[in-house]
């Protein structure tokens, strides 16, 4: 399996095709493959690269508590490690919190910025889901952090549509909820209970893109409006009749907006 040591941490990873190097930054309960169905279209004209962080996915846990920041300086460790230079980010809500940090502390190997679903500061609203969901998880029961956790994710519309297949996600999650995956859970979401980047991002320079969902409860599209008055000239965009998980309701016109963005930078 493709991992490198970083701090004396595992770290795993995938890269696919060739070319300038896109890097995925997972949300809270995402992993390397949550990007998969997306390679085929990203490896027509670039590297795609994948990545789990601090207790993400594969990679390992991290002792005591830490911060979007560590992740961010974990991330450029990474970077250096595989030599890659100056890549194209693509932040996906927590994703685009550690791509946002990264970018205002390491801008120097940043070509360009997606961001999607995130925002520049931790809400106090954002706090309390956050404690609201480690409390499901404390219980080890996915239906409980299922019905806790999944309305905040996905629109009303695909919520109907798409019960049977959430509620057969909340069994298989069941499988894996113990107590080690809730430590690691709950640390993340805790990791960013001071993030707080907003008076930051206005002297990023690369270009950017926003993209918002229209029915995003969890970050509404006041935060990314926030974040497209911070960064000059960066683009804003906004995906009609999805919630949160706007890359799962509608992968297609997701990820054609960042290969559009992405054509148009020399």
């Amino acid at each position: 399996m493709p991992y490198t040591i970083i701090n004396d941490k595992k770290i795993y990873y995938k890269q696919y095709g060739n070319g300038e190097p896109v890097v995925f930054l997972n949300g809270a309960m995402m992993a390397t493959n949550s990007w998969s169905p997306f390679i085929k279209t990203v490896t027509e004209n670039y590297k795609m690269v994948t990545v789990d962080l601090l207790d993400q996915g594969k990679s390992d846990s991290y002792e005591g508590s830490y911060t979007v920041e560590t992740q961010a300086d974990f991330l450029k460790e990474f970077l250096d490690k595989l030599e890659l230079e100056k890549v194209h980010l693509v932040g996906m809500s927590y994703g685009g919190k550690v791509a946002l940090t990264f970018t205002s502390k390491y801008q120097y190997k940043v070509k360009s910025l997606a961001l999607s679903n995130t925002d520049s500061y931790t809400t106090k609203i954002m706090k309390e889901i956050g404690k609201a969901w480690i409390y499901a998880a404390s219980t080890f029961d996915g239906d409980i952090f299922s019905l806790i956790a999944m309305p905040y994710m996905y629109s009303f519309n695909y919520y109907e549509k798409s019960y049977e297949d959430i509620k057969e996600k909340a069994k298989i999650l069941s499988k894996v909820l113990n107590e080690k995956w809730y430590e690691r859970f709950k640390r993340g979401l805790e990791s960013a209970d001071e993030y707080h980047v907003y008076d930051n991002i206005k002297d990023i320079e690369v270009p950017t893109l926003i993209i918002s969902s229209e029915l995003d409860t969890l970050t509404p599209i006041k935060y990314q409006h926030l974040i497209h008055q911070q960064i000059k000239n960066s683009q804003w965009k906004v995906i009609e009749d999805v919630g949160h998980a706007a890359m799962y309701e509608k992968p297609k016109e997701y990820i054609s907006l960042i290969m559009e963005f992405l054509k148009d930078i020399k």
